[in-house]
């Protein structure tokens, strides 16, 4: 088949090196050449930053047009998994969160100075935030998604690869249609688009919307409300100038809002921690509260997992177990429904939304062979989310107390209630600005190159608040106990009295709450170029190089739960955590065409993302690294594309090996991200194909396998496992007022000390061991009046130095052990990620025709942390969908039907493991239900 046959539009097929299945569209079906037969056509890309058929670019790329991703009813980001092998998709526990890992490479960090280990772009602009995985694409090109370390042309972090939208642009020719959608879940779509030339291929006007409403898929079973719905819409205006031939330019704002009941995370579950009955031979008595974790390590499909928190085991809890407004677990006896999309709430969550986005691209010939392009960007966004952090409703009421009276209390920001209750907001406001300029050349001679720099500034202030009844209430005894008055003035004594903020909506002045604020300025700049030698007309060598400047500063705010004083205050001893790296990345390599429709290419890559500062740590908490490293890649890359039976066949593979070292990887301590990292070694295959054996009819299957391997001599504290199950050791809640323990986190003694301890009747002082021999003495010591036991200094000095409490074994700390994650898989990263699909199109009389279109994906078990434990294992899960279209391309008219999860199944995704002080919970990602629906569009 010739080149020119070869770089026409595949836009109907969404044929990527990928090349995935095409949509239904007759006029965009096989192309018939001389002598019979069906040719696929293709699509032209610009993974290179350059105009290229789909077949001659030497990356591993997967592109879809507007057409194909409805076809395959890929409504936004999270449905491209299923279409792209070795790709996986989950949203992350925070707002507007997410990752979208590439081969086994994403973000599984956490913190406001992480960076995506995809990176995500629109029209090659970068975008370190935004709504783009939450809106559904309309009006687009196309979608690329390129596979594998892209730091040369595409930046910092885009280690595992990066997903860029090229959106629509407008044309010389008048056109315009609307679409309208109705579905199950009380489902409205509306999308349009108008293309108005105004002077010819000149000036030119393209404007498009898309406006969702639905109801909820989980159901609140407190209320009988429906939430997590959605309804939001997003505009979009673009102008084209083009004053001369050789000045190409586009315009384009772009809108998104939402404000809906939407869940950031789904079911919450929890195989309930009772705490020991008996610690070492001796019954635990009172102090089996305080010896809960609140729920245990075990897998979350057994039946245990639908069990609830055990309050002792939280923050909140343990104290009000304390001061004496709960005794024991609040949560005692209840358990959660099984169903996975049903919660329990005391009231809905609410999700608000808004961004805006500013473009404008130049394009200037200054020779036939040279082009210079100038790409400008700035964006802005805001959110406010707000839901049940426990998404279930508490059994037992309060006790009756002074500041409980009749076991209710009105909280200024929960409300009044006799329920254990705790809100989780999360809220913040971004603005970013990028300026890139290349040069282009398109010499007629061996040696071309593509040359550029870039700037890029990202400013973000984001607060995540944990808020509960229990803590203010904690705030106020704490007050009478230090002052004598639960409702003191902090201003007049902030040494000793915790201020309480007064107002509903959270300020950030209370210490009755949590308040993580963490300002955050990047700006980034970098030189980069590739150059190109056509050795032959069959050889081409590509030698890429990037340096790159990352400058991080994150201003850092106490977290000052239960301190006292009013405020935020920015640390005294480390006020602004500065990290700045300067790193060279490139790639070289080769293609080779064997003939015009088989080409072979190798390529070495190396990739870097930034590091960072991890989150400021709770008031007085310990043992949290400032910064965390960046992340390197050295990859290699084998891959060969392939059109073969006269055109009827695409057939592509690729093989590739990572040495990656320092992988960013998350966890939850003591109220703050920690990320650690991690080397490890990463290898697979992808095998791609298309193929049309009879006119009309399409067949299309992907296969991935991956393999990754954490080195050797990695290891972690599993907060979820910190004895590693040695009967030794026995965790324990630490209590209040602490100096460098946060108050709710989980320490370890050893299990015969905390024996003695329990046998000489001091078990309700154990908390206040997690802060050492000294300081367990200490209150040991302090008369009961002075918030202490009240106990002889013998007795003291002989509970807190003789019982063996820290008379720790090799390995182990207070803190626990680390776990050996030598050899553990890497998270979310299944073995083998499948998809097949296949369609048929009729053709009727009048220019009427009718496709069938059907897709299955499966995707392997895997694991959701670096720990590879029976709690982290999530299942193996599939699913099909249906569509039918029918149309008549003279009228423009064309009506669709569909089915999505033909199953109905709710497999979980992914899992968040939340930390000590909230009782080691775990928050469900899942699967969308079965949505089925109709639409007609209309085209002019």
């Amino acid at each position: 088949m010739s080149q020119s046959l070869r770089m026409r539009s595949l836009l109907a097929m969404g044929a990527s090196a990928a090349v995935l299945a095409a949509v239904a569209a007759p006029a965009f079906a096989q192309t018939a050449p001389q002598g019979g037969g069906n040719v696929l056509e293709e699509l032209v890309v610009t993974a290179q930053k350059k105009e290229e058929a789909l077949q001659d670019v030497p990356i591993a790329v997967s592109a879809f047009s507007q057409d194909t991703l409805e076809a395959q009813k890929i409504d936004g980001g999270p449905n491209l998994m299923q279409a792209i092998p070795n790709v996986s998709f989950a949203k992350g526990n925070f707002t507007n969160s997410f990752n979208f890992a590439i081969r086994g490479i994403g973000n599984k960090a956490v913190g406001v100075s992480t960076d995506g280990g995809v990176g995500v772009h629109e029209n090659n602009a970068p975008l370190q935030s935004g709504n783009l995985f939450d809106a559904e694409f309309f009006d687009v090109e196309r979608v690329e998604v390129l596979r594998g370390p892209q730091g040369t042309l595409y930046g910092r972090n885009a280690t595992g690869g990066v997903v860029n939208i090229i959106t629509a642009k407008p044309t010389d020719e008048f056109e315009a249609n609307i679409r309208a959608e109705v579905g199950n879940y009380g489902t409205q779509k509306l999308r349009g688009m108008i293309n108005m030339p105004i002077m010819g291929d000149k000036l030119a006007v393209r404007v498009a919307g898309n406006y969702l409403k639905r109801d909820g898929f989980v159901t609140n079973t407190f209320n009988s409300h429906k939430v997590d719905d959605r309804e939001l819409y997003s505009t979009r205006v673009s102008v084209m100038f083009n004053p001369i031939e050789a000045l190409r330019t586009n315009f384009m704002w772009e809108h998104f809002k939402e404000d809906d009941s939407r869940s950031r995370v789904g079911k919450q579950l929890c195989t309930k921690d009772l705490g020991p009955a008996t610690v070492g031979g001796v019954p635990s008595g009172v102090a089996r509260r305080f010896l809960s974790q609140g729920c245990l390590s075990a897998s979350l499909y057994g039946d245990g997992a639908y069990g609830t928190v055990n309050t002792s085991g939280t923050l909140t809890g343990e104290l009000g177990n304390i001061f004496g407004f709960t005794s024991g677990d609040a949560n005692a006896g209840d358990t959660t429904s099984r169903n996975l999309r049903e919660i329990e709430s005391l009231f809905d969550p609410i999700y608000q939304s808004k961004s805006d986005i500013y473009q404008f691209n130049l394009a200037y010939d200054l020779t036939e062979n040279l082009t210079f392009t100038a790409m400008s960007s700035y964006s802005k966004g805001k959110v406010y989310t707000k839901l049940d952090y426990n998404r279930n409703v508490s059994t037992v009421p309060f006790n009756s107390t002074p500041l409980t009276p009749g076991g209710f209390f009105t909280d200024p920001q929960v409300g009044a209630t006799n329920k254990f209750t705790t809100i989780d907001v999360s809220a913040g406001d971004s603005k970013q600005f990028s300026q890139e300029f290349r040069l282009q050349s398109a010499f007629d001679g061996p040696l071309n190159f593509n040359i550029g720099g870039i700037y890029f500034d990202y400013k973000t202030t984001t607060d995540y608040y944990v808020i509960g009844n229990s803590l203010t209430l904690s705030a106020l005894a704490l007050n009478f106990q230090r002052t004598g008055n639960p409702n003191c003035n902090p201003v007049t004594l902030p040494t000793s009295c915790i201020g309480i903020d007064p107002n509903a909506t959270p300020d950030g002045s209370g210490h009755n709450y949590y308040d993580n604020r963490s300002p955050y300025h990047l700006k980034s700049n970098a030189i980069f170029g590739e150059l190109y030698w056509q050795a032959n007309e069959k050889l081409k060598f590509t030698l890429g190089l990037r340096r790159t400047h990352d400058d991080k500063r994150l201003q850092v705010y106490d977290t000052v739960l239960l301190s006292p004083g009013i405020g935020l205050k920015q640390s005294t001893t480390t006020p602004e955590e500065k990290s700045v790296f300067n790193e060279l990345t490139g790639r070289f390599g080769f293609d080779y065409k064997l003939t015009d429709d088989n080409l072979l290419y190798a390529f070495y890559s190396k990739g870097y993302k930034g590091g960072g500062s991890n989150p400021p740590a709770a008031a007085g908490s310990a043992s949290v690294k400032p910064q965390f490293d960046p992340e390197f890649v050295n990859a290699f890359e084998l891959g060969s594309k392939n059109t073969l039976m006269g055109g009827s066949v695409m057939l592509n593979a690729t093989g590739f090996y990572y040495d990656y070292q320092g992988y960013q990887i998350s966890k939850i301590v003591n109220r703050t991200s920690v990320n650690e990292n991690v080397n490890a070694t990463v290898y697979g295959l992808e095998l791609e194909s298309v193929w049309s054996p009879v006119h009309n009819l399409k067949l299309n299957a992907n296969v991935g396998y991956l393999h990754t391997k954490i080195a050797s001599g990695v290891s972690s504290i599993d907060t979820m496992n910190r004895t590693q199950s040695n009967p030794l050791y026995t965790v324990v809640k630490a209590g209040p007022s602490l100096p460098n323990v946060a108050v709710g986190s989980n320490c370890v003694l050893t299990t015969a000390g905390v024996a003695t301890i329990i046998g000489a009747g001091a078990g309700a002082t154990i908390p206040f061991a997690c802060g050492g021999a000294a300081v367990y003495q200490a209150f040991l010591q302090t008369p009961a009046a002075a918030g202490g036991a009240g106990l002889p200094a013998g007795t003291a000095a002989f509970l807190a130095n003789a019982t063996g409490l820290f008379n720790y074994g090799p390995g182990y700390s207070i803190e626990g052990t680390a776990a050996n994650l030598g050899g553990n898989e890497l998270p979310n990263s299944p073995h083998w990620t499948t998809s097949v699909g296949a369609q048929y199109t009729w053709d009727f009389a009048d220019g009427w025709s009718a496709t069938l279109r059907g897709d299955y994906y499966r995707q392997s078990k895997q694991y959701t942390r670096v720990y590879n434990t029976a709690y982290d294992q999530l299942k193996s899960w599939n699913n099909a969908n249906i569509t039918l279209k029918v149309e008549k391309p003279d009228w423009g008219l064309q009506i669709d039907a569909y089915v999505k999860n033909l199953s109905n199944k709710t497999p979980i995704t992914d899992a968040y493991t939340t930390d000590d002080s909230s009782g080691l919970f775990t928050n469900l990602i899942t699967l969308e239900p079965r949505l089925y629906g109709v639409s007609l569009t209309k085209s002019f």
